[in-house]
């Protein structure tokens, strides 16, 4: 292992941040299994194993004090060594299996839940919305909160048919919330705001040229105006001036998507279709995104086999029947994944009509 020397430069060799009986097995792991909701256990080919506690994490942020009293358990139980998965869940690595029952009541005194393994509701992920960011059409971060309050349970048990993955994206620019099994994407519905008073600060040519649908073009000398047919919402030009401004507080809103899934298991990764182009931001309940995802949970969980992620349910039964059992009306907003299905269908190594 290689040394660091003092005032240096860059972050520490990653064989100092590994767990000893990880970094001996590295890369010699055999098989894992859940003990029980949010305990993992891995098995190595020696023989060794490594019990990992996962918890629940607030979206987005996480205050300096919540962290700290997290890091004083990994001190406590598994020294001092955890991790952060890609769905931001914080886990404990390295637990003796005596002491896991006791690290489960400190935690959860502490207000985190343990669980989100198998089948069951992973962390939601969100991105950090209006906190961070001046494009959000909805705060996400809000409505993961009373998502994740709605599901409590469903994270700590292993009830549901299968893996349930649930992204809240504050706008368009969010990829990942088509890629879940049920996504909330924030909506813009009107144009972005032209102030001419202030327009003149702006350089013309950088936000015309910085819309990549060519949306904008120059009015007069010293303003732009913006086409609605062209317009995606995506606020590149209002990252380039101050005087365009993205929203409107009584139109704004998210849509629905369903059947997303970025695993390369069974049929492969696709991306979600939208089912509800539009629901209203009506904070701080939520009700209409709580009970959008409750519908949709309801129908899967009724009717799916066991193991069957909402993608393969939906791609069983199909779209037909699915709108029906979950209760959703189609709208000639859904085009995204039927009038286009055939030119963005099967696109992955498992080809096929």
């Amino acid at each position: 292992m290689s040394k660091i020397s003092v005032g240096g430069v860059g972050v520490p060799p990653v064989e100092r941040n590994i767990p000893p009986v990880v970094l001996k097995n590295y890369g010699k792991w055999d098989t894992h299994e859940v003990v029980k909701p949010g305990v993992i256990k891995r098995i190595a080919d020696s023989g060794d194993l490594c019990y990992t506690v996962r918890i629940g994490m607030p979206p987005a942020r996480v205050s300096v004090a919540s962290m700290l009293e997290l890091c004083d358990l990994a001190d406590a139980y598994c020294g001092g060594f955890f991790r952060i998965t890609l769905r931001n869940s914080f886990e404990f690595i390295d637990v003796r299996h005596d002491r896991i029952d006791e690290l489960i009541r400190k935690v959860e005194a502490l207000g985190f839940p343990v669980g989100g393994t198998k089948n069951s509701l992973h962390n939601i992920l969100a991105c950090p919305g209006w906190i961070h960011c001046n494009l959000p059409a909805t705060d996400s971060p809000s409505i993961a909160k009373m998502l994740g309050d709605a599901l409590y349970d469903e994270f700590k048990n292993h009830r549901l048919p299968s893996w349930l993955k649930i992204n809240i994206g504050g706008c368009a620019n969010i990829e990942e919330a088509l890629m879940a099994d049920i996504g909330i994407i924030g909506v813009h519905r009107d144009l972005p705001i032209v102030l001419e008073d202030k327009i003149r600060i702006c350089e013309q040519p950088t936000v015309i040229h910085s819309c990549p649908t060519g949306a904008i073009k120059p009015k007069g000398k010293e303003s732009v105006t913006i086409s609605a047919e062209r317009c995606i919402h995506c606020g590149a030009c209002t990252m380039h001036c101050e005087a365009i401004l993205t929203g409107n507080p009584k139109l704004d809103g998210f849509a629905v998507s369903v059947g997303g899934k970025a695993s390369n298991t069974g049929s492969g990764p696709d991306l979600g279709r939208i089912v509800i182009p539009y629901l209203p931001n009506r904070p701080p309940k939520w009700e209409e995104a709580v009970n959008a995802v409750r519908q949709i949970m309801d129908a899967w969980i009724k009717d799916a086999q066991p193991d069957e992620r909402i993608k393969e349910w939906i791609h069983r039964i199909g779209w037909d029947r699915f709108f029906r059992k979950a209760g959703i009306r189609v709208s000639m907003k859904d085009v995204d994944g039927f009038y286009y299905s055939n030119e963005f269908a099967r696109s992955d190594l498992r080809f096929g009509w």
